[in-house]
Parts: C-alpha cells; sequence; structure tokens
C-alpha cells in the first residue's frame, strides 16, 4: 500500500529547491508576501490534469503575483519537451519535479517513489499556502473536475495578503533607537567615504560549495570591511549594551559572536537594493541567527528594509537605530530612489552557531574565507 505524506492546514508548507520554467534552482522559500496555489497535476498527458492547469491560466486577474501565484507541479519530462504546458510570468511557473522531490514533501507521490524509474502511484491535489508558506487548504482532484473552480473561487475570496490572519501582522522583529550614537554613526560613514567601498554579491550553494555570486537584478550594494580593531572594539561594546540585552529579554537567546563589520551603501545611482532573501540558507551561512540593520544616515528616500511574509511595511530606523531579526525571515531593502543609504550589518550568532560556522569550513568556496572558532 503507497505511503503518502499528509499535510495540514496551519503546517509549514515543505520548502524545496527545484528547476522551474523560468530559472535553473528556483528555491520555494527564496518567495513570500501573497498566496500560493501549488498544482501538483503530475502530467499534462492526463486530460483531468491538463483541464486543471488551463482553469487556472484562465484566470490572469486571480494569478498576478500581487494577490497570488501559480505554481503548476510536474514529475513528466515530456511535458517540458512537448511544451503540453507553458507558465507565463506574471502569475504563472511550471516547476520540473523530475526527481519527485517536492511531489514527495507534498504527498502527491508515495514516500519512496521515484519517478525517474518508471511510473509511481500519484495523488493529484491543489495546495494553497498563506504569504508566510503555512498551508491554508488542501483540495484533491476530484473526478468530476470541479476541484478546480473550488480553488479558484477560494482564493479569490482571501483577504489582501496583508491581512492573511485577518489582520495586519507585524513582522516579529525588534526595532531599537540609540544603538549608535550621530557621532559614531558619522565616524563609519567616514570610514566608508576614505575607502568608496567595493561591490558586493550574494551566497549560494553551487556544487556543493559555498560561493558569492553577483547580479544586480538581486542585489546591488558597496561595502567596506572595517579592519580597524579599535572601531571593532567600539561596535562591539554599543552591542553589548544595546542590542544583546534585547535579544535576551525578546528572544532568551543569549548572543556572543558577531559576523561582518560591514559598512554598506545603497545609491541612487546605482539603483541601490536587495531582492526578497533569507540570511542562512547555505552551507556557509547555516551559523548565522540573527541579523541587524543600523542605519547611519536619514537623508535618503527608499531603501527602508521590509519583511513581505507579513506585509509589505518598510521599516526606516534614525541614525544609529536599528531593525533586529531572525536570519531565517525573508526580508529584502526598496530600491534607493534619493541619496544613499549607509547601514552597518552585522550578523550575531552564539556559541554553539560557532561551532557550526567552524565545521562548514571544508563547504566554503574559492573566495569565501574559512572561519576558526577561537
Amino acid at each position: 500500500m503507497p505511503q503518502y505524506r499528509n499535510l495540514h492546514a496551519g503546517e509549514p508548507g515543505p520548502w524545496f529547491l527545484t528547476r522551474a520554467n523560468t530559472r535553473d534552482q528556483f528555491a520555494l522559500d527564496s518567495v513570500g508576501g501573497r498566496y500560493f496555489v501549488l498544482c501538483f497535476f503530475i502530467s499534462a498527458s492526463d486530460a483531468k490534469a491538463k483541464a486543471a492547469v488551463d482553469v487556472a491560466l484562465a484566470h490572469p486577474s486571480l494569478f498576478d503575483d500581487k494577490h497570488a501565484s501559480f505554481f503548476g507541479v510536474s514529475i513528466d519530462p515530456a511535458d517540458e519537451a512537448n511544451k503540453r504546458v507553458v507558465g507565463r510570468v506574471p502569475g504563472y511557473r511550471l516547476f520540473w519535479d523530475f526527481d519527485g522531490n517536492a511531489s514527495r514533501l507534498y504527498g502527491a507521490i508515495p514516500h519512496d517513489a521515484d519517478p525517474k524509474m518508471g511510473r509511481v502511484p500519484v495523488r493529484r491535489i491543489w495546495v494553497i499556502l498563506d504569504p508566510t508558506l503555512r498551508v491554508l487548504k488542501l483540495v484533491p482532484f476530484r473526478p468530476d473536475g470541479d476541484d478546480a473552480m473550488e480553488v479558484m473561487d477560494y482564493v479569490k475570496a482571501l483577504p489582501p495578503p496583508s491581512r492573511y490572519a485577518g489582520i495586519e501582522v507585524q513582522a516579529p522583529v525588534l526595532v531599537l533607537p540609540n544603538v549608535f550614537e550621530p557621532e559614531f554613526c558619522q565616524k563609519l560613514i567616514t570610514l566608508y567615504e576614505a575607502s568608496g567601498g567595493q561591490e558586493t554579491g550574494f551566497m549560494r550553494d553551487v556544487g556543493g560549495k559555498t560561493v558569492q555570486l553577483h547580479n544586480y537584478a538581486h542585489k546591488r550594494r558597496r561595502d567596506h570591511i572595517i579592519e580597524d580593531g579599535e572601531v571593532i572594539q567600539q561596535i562591539h561594546h554599543r552591542f553589548k549594551r544595546a542590542v544583546v540585552p534585547e535579544l535576551l529579554k525578546s528572544y532568551q537567546y543569549k548572543a556572543t559572536q558577531m559576523e561582518r563589520f560591514l559598512v554598506g551603501c545603497y545609491r541612487v545611482e546605482d539603483g541601490g537594493h536587495f531582492a526578497p532573501h533569507r540570511d542562512n540558507t547555505t552551507k556557509g551561512t547555516a551559523h548565522r541567527r540573527f541579523a541587524a540593520s543600523v542605519n547611519l544616515n536619514s537623508d535618503f528616500d527608499g531603501g527602508e528594509v521590509s519583511f513581505p511574509e507579513y506585509n509589505p511595511r518598510g521599516f526606516k530606523p534614525p541614525p544609529g537605530g536599528a531593525v533586529v531579526f531572525s536570519c531565517s525571515l525573508l526580508h529584502s531593502v526598496s530600491k534607493v530612489t534619493r541619496g544613499q543609504r549607509y547601514a552597518f550589518l552585522p550578523f550575531i550568532y552564539d556559541e554553539e552557531a560557532a561551532k557550526i560556522r567552524e565545521a562548514n569550513n571544508p563547504f566554503l568556496g574559492e573566495g569565501v574565507e574559512a572561519y576558526k572558532h577561537n
């Protein structure tokens, strides 16, 4: 008897990484802030499966990447090769789940099924996720095909994504004024301006190694690494005084370590921004527990930190003020539209996480500095 995973409303939708019609690697955890309809149609060679996808494609005003997005999941290579189903942006993407990983995680095929070995038992289902990627509703395919319209009507009736919980939900972040005093903010800006900063990328696991990639559509920022030991000690002192006690009070977390003494600059002339991402999804970053974003100036527009899983609100603390948040939260920095935003951008963790960081040294790619825990 085939054994399937059974998901229930309220539990997190499993994250997966798979190839899509829009990119070679699509990480489900990289999206948030709208409703997601996963349609495990399995193969468009089945008339009912193809009809289900066609119903979704007939509702472009619903799947606009603002209210909702449609993700169709196929385990049949012929669907891609013969273009039996075609995605389009905005709104519609297809996951080529030919190894069955996503389909197993969502209970569309059995735990031990391997599509590469031939035909497998299937349960065609719709799974609706909320903006934080938690399960809202599961609808199995039915012989008469009325499941598709049930899903369309259900998604259409959902409240705006920013009020998915019935109220506007505050992202679970700390907003802390007065972490740095104005004079110290200016000191860090002066250090940055003396060097001019360098373009930096973002971390991804490629071929089993954590490497730095560059893609201006995803991130555009120039950084200066602080190497002055005295300045580093001054930063430590201020964080121990203003941030560490708040982490302990709010999250019962005793932070002891800091990574990256870095002043970043998002410039209007670069279109400075950072698309939605999480900070701990690679081997080389798995130790990161909290991120801090300390504004050093205020004479800019845009450049606000936001947490799209919860609502579109952006945070712009005054100079010296910080937003502190879990590295697991999806977050972004909006495009700077005037001036330039300077910020101090470290990661914070503890002794146990430091051991994880050191243990993951073998997974660091060329150019990513190894770490030794003292």
